[in-house]
Order: structure tokens, then C-alpha cells, then sequence
């Protein structure tokens, strides 16, 4: 089956969400994902352009992010950030403004009250600050310079589905559980093309596509 996927859950019955990662055409809104992680966005000059941009903590995925952001119609390139870490950003545009609006409270970045984060955000979140743990979960890093926003991502990943665990001493989420670890592979979808199999979130579990 291609598009969404179907996960069967132990012996019970196969699910499929609408919240997918393919559930919709990619879209611009779907760039709110690399600013639950360390993404930044902000607007310039009059406000009527913004730029994202985000630091990479594995630059082996700078061809995978690109290719996702490309999707959404937004072009991003490499750059090296002064303390020698690699880093994508977009130019200043007129179409990232809306997001820009959406995720910043003055100059300040900040989710949206009551944000619905689904299959598409989620993707690119586990695409630029996703691995998998030790244990069989698997950890979205958070924005260390923005520790107001972890607590709204908290929530949102709870009333998605994904109840996570803080990491102590991590800036980062974890969703780990049969169950709750079926269903981010369910809402991420599969592999992306240039990112290793063990490093997408897998359930250990039978799968049909």
C-alpha cells in the first residue's frame, strides 16, 4: 500500500490516521516541524520576509532536509555557522511570513496556543532532530535556547497521541511504549531517501504497507 500506512498494533486491527505524513499535499505550514526542534524563524525589514533557518546535529541529513523543505516549495542551502557547525537556511522570502507569525511572539520564537502538530511537522521534526535511544524509543530534540516552548510541545505531542518522557539532563522528548512508538511510525511514514533504516522511529511489531 502506498500513501498512508498501515500498523497493526499486537493482534488487534490495522489503523490508519489522518494525520499522516501523507495524509495531504507537503505545504509550508509542515516547516513548524524544524521549529519544534532547534529551527529558528524571523522576520525582516518591514515583516513582509522572513528566513528559517535551522542548525543540524547529523550534516549526513542536510540532503534529506533539503529534499523535505523543497516538497513544501521552500529552497534552503548549507552554510557553516561560525562555531563550525553545518546549518540550512532559507533566503528571505514572502511566503514564510505566515509561519513566521504563527511561531514568534515578538521577536521571540513560541508555539501557537493550542497547535495540533500532525503526521507532516512531525516528519520534519524527527528529520532534523530525531534518533532513536538506546531502549527501543526514540528522542525529537527540543530547542535548548527556548525553553519556554517544550512544555506547548509537550502538550501538543500528548493530545496527538504521543505522550512523551523529558530526558534528564537532554534537551530532548521521549516516546517509548509499544503502542506510542507504533503510532509516530504510523503518523512519519516511512524512511525518507539518504537517512539510515535504524534511524527513523520503527515498531517492533508486525507492519503491512
Amino acid at each position: 500500500m502506498h500513501g498512508i500506512e498501515r500498523v497493526f498494533y499486537g493482534a488487534g486491527v490495522p489503523q490508519l490516521s489522518l494525520f499522516s505524513a501523507d495524509a495531504r499535499p507537503a505545504g509550508v505550514r509542515d516547516l513548524a516541524g524544524l521549529l519544534c526542534g532547534p529551527g529558528q524563524i524571523a522576520r525582516f525589514g518591514a515583516g513582509d520576509q522572513a528566513r528559517l533557518s535551522i542548525v543540524l546535529a547529523d550534516p549526513a541529513r542536510v540532503r534529506a532536509v533539503t529534499a523535505a523543505c523543497a516538497a513544501t516549495g521552500i529552497d534552503v542551502e548549507p552554510v557553516t555557522t561560525e562555531s563550525g557547525a553545518t546549518a540550512l537556511r532559507t533566503a528571505f522570502r514572502c511566503d514564510l511570513v505566515g509561519l513566521a507569525r504563527e511561531w514568534t511572539a515578538g521577536a521571540v520564537k513560541a508555539v501557537p496556543a493550542g497547535w495540533q502538530v500532525d503526521g507532516a511537522a512531525l516528519r520534519l521534526w524527527a528529520l532534523a532532530a530525531g534518533r532513536p535511544d538506546e531502549r527501543g524509543g526514540y528522542l525529537l530534540m527540543l530547542d535548548p535556547q527556548a525553553s519556554h516552548t517544550h512544555q506547548p510541545l509537550v502538550a501538543a505531542l500528548t493530545r496527538a497521541g504521543l505522550p512523551p518522557a523529558r530526558v534528564a539532563r537532554s534537551t530532548a522528548l521521549r516516546i517509548s511504549g509499544t503502542r506510542r512508538v507504533g503510532r509516530l511510525v504510523e503518523l512519519v511514514g516511512p524512511v525518507p531517501t539518504g537517512v539510515p533504516d535504524e534511524q527513523w522511529p520503527r515498531y517492533w511489531g508486525r507492519r503491512v504497507c
